[in-house]
């Protein structure tokens, strides 16, 4: 029996993985990443992933699409042609992650191995979601941080720093998610404006918007008035209530035209 981790590179995936082997040893666990363009997979991720495996001493299985190198998330859409088909995930999660996870499992997999994932407490939603769908694959969904009595609550306890993108935003995800909102965009537009430009792009190719509702384009004025007259500083670890709170404050103290709520 395997004890397979999801070993996305966030730094909850990473103490499912020590918690994992400190429990049942090393020799029957796999950590199982797929890997991103380092276009928007930032370097200290995959230097993150490197030393928690150097710490587990074990190495990192990669289940990646052909061709990851040079085709991020954006590319991905671009190809499908959309963002995501109707009620169903996101192109790039299904053909980044989705596909080759299941992939490697029919390869790799047995009926009975257990699947491990990283997902915190309160994340009921997506613990129910996985049980089923692994049950029905044959396989056991194991949620350590959720189930088990803790060990370890962070990597710093054994010397290892979290990646640096957890100083602005609150997920290992790729820069420019597909699957975010206004807030992670507007850190995107302050601090990677060459994928903004990427993002407005395949809008205008693709003819709908990643973000339900409003193009990249037309939040374009506002987000230059957040970030040059009002300098609201670029982060998504603030809670999104409390973030939009702020901008309207802030252009209320500007003295000028606040945005109608519908712009948040």
């Amino acid at each position: 029996m395997k004890y397979i981790v999801c070993f996305s590179g966030g730094h909850s995936s990473a103490i499912a993985a020590i918690e994992t082997v400190r429990r049942y040893g090393k020799h029957d666990v796999v950590l199982l990443n797929h890997d991103i363009s380092p276009h928007v997979e930032h370097e200290d991720i995959k230097r993150f992933k490197r030393e928690v495996a150097e710490y587990l001493s074990l190495p990192i299985t990669y289940a990646n699409m052909p061709g990851w190198e040079t085709t991020p998330p954006i590319a991905v859409a671009i190809k499908n042609k959309g963002f995501k088909a109707y009620r169903s995930p996101a192109f790039c999660t299904s053909r980044l992650k989705t596909e080759p996870f299941h992939r490697w499992l029919s390869e790799n997999g047995e009926r009975g191995d257990n699947v491990i994932y990283g997902f915190d407490p309160e994340e009921t939603g997506r613990m129910e979601r996985r049980t089923d769908i692994m049950q029905a694959m044959g396989y056991k969904a194991v949620f350590p941080l959720a189930d088990w009595e803790r060990t370890i609550y962070a990597t710093e306890e054994i010397g290892i720093m979290r990646p640096v993108t957890y100083q602005i935003y609150k997920h290992a995800n790729c820069i420019g998610c597909l699957k975010a909102g206004r807030q992670h965009w507007y850190c995107v537009y302050c601090l990677r404006h060459d994928i903004w430009e990427e993002a407005k792009e395949a809008e205008e190719q693709i003819g709908y918007s990643i973000i339900k509702g409003v193009y990249l384009k037309d939040l374009e004025p506002q987000f230059k008035d957040m970030r040059d007259k009002l300098g609201i500083p670029p982060t998504d670890k603030t809670s999104s209530a409390r973030f939009w709170a702020d901008v309207r404050n802030a252009f209320r103290d500007d003295d000028t035209e606040v945005p109608c709520d519908c712009a948040f």
